[in-house]
């Protein structure tokens, strides 16, 4: 559903009436990304793409962990959370590459920044919606969960720092799907550019990328420099084994806003 149509004036109240809202401004910004959240993810379910995406990626990240469960015979969720940032590279970008890049095509983007809305709660309502719709497909895996502790006793640390760790690292991927969708009007360049961007945070934190990207240039020993100041994995591996530290939590939420700061400079500069 387009978003203007969805926008309901009495959100803000005509401008002789002074609302209980216009006396909070942070309500008023939270209601703004709502709207937009709530009318982004209501498009998600009403899309039968967006399910068959969904169901696609359960199928695939479930099935390869239960082909290594029966060979490995390990009461561990471990192989899915290693295996998780490279079913993230296709999916995040598909879940992500219409959000702005369908509104330049349709030529409706102007329109919906003609609201009474800033730019930053338009880009984190479309953020939003998509992580909500991401953390319910990441809860698709939970009957793993369930399965693991009726076989046996795993140890429940490693399994919610795992989590963690896929929902922050979920965050990152669509902050910048929705910054690549925002650059172009074609769908298929956003999800290229996106997975693209996944594709490098993801393949720069393999031992054997970094030690032949530093055979390159060993005097300049890109590969570790990638490692140590791009890359996802060291970060999201800290929060499989059952590590929650500072360092790796900060990564994933200035990286975040990051993008997210970025894809609301280009929207400024749509409107403005």
């Amino acid at each position: 559903m387009p978003l203007w149509r969805s926008f309901s004036p009495t959100l803000y109240g005509p401008p002789n009436v002074m609302s209980d809202s216009q006396h909070r401004p942070a309500g008023i910004y939270a209601s703004g990304v709502r709207l937009i959240a709530t009318r982004e993810l209501a498009a998600y379910f009403d899309s039968p793409v967006a399910c068959i995406y969904a169901a696609v990626f359960l199928v695939l990240s479930c099935g390869t962990y239960m082909n290594t469960f029966f060979l490995a015979g390990v009461i561990d969720l471990s192989p899915y959370f290693d295996a998780l940032p490279f079913f993230l590279i296709p999916f995040a970008p598909a879940i992500t590459m219409g959000m702005w890049a369908q509104e330049h095509a349709q030529n409706t983007v102007e329109l919906v920044l003609t609201l009474p809305l800033t730019p930053g709660q338009v880009v984190l309502g479309k953020f939003t919606a998509a992580l909500v719709f991401y953390g319910l497909v990441l809860a698709g895996s939970l009957p793993l969960v369930i399965m693991l502790a009726w076989l046996g006793q795993p140890d429940p640390g490693p399994i919610v720092t795992g989590y963690i760790g896929a929902l922050l690292t979920g965050a990152l991927f669509l902050a910048f799907g929705l910054f690549a969708s925002g650059l172009t009007r074609d769908q298929i360049v956003a999800f290229v550019l996106a997975g693209l961007l996944g594709f490098i945070f993801v393949v720069s934190g393999h031992d054997q990328v970094v030690a032949v990207m530093d055979g390159l240039a060993p005097a300049r020993q890109i590969g570790t420099w990638l490692y140590d100041s791009i890359s996802i994995m060291p970060h999201y591996q800290a929060f499989g084994r059952g590590v929650v530290g500072l360092t790796h939590t900060l990564y994933f939420f200035l990286m975040t806003g990051f993008f997210l700061w970025m894809n609301q400079l280009t929207v400024q500069r749509i409107r403005y």
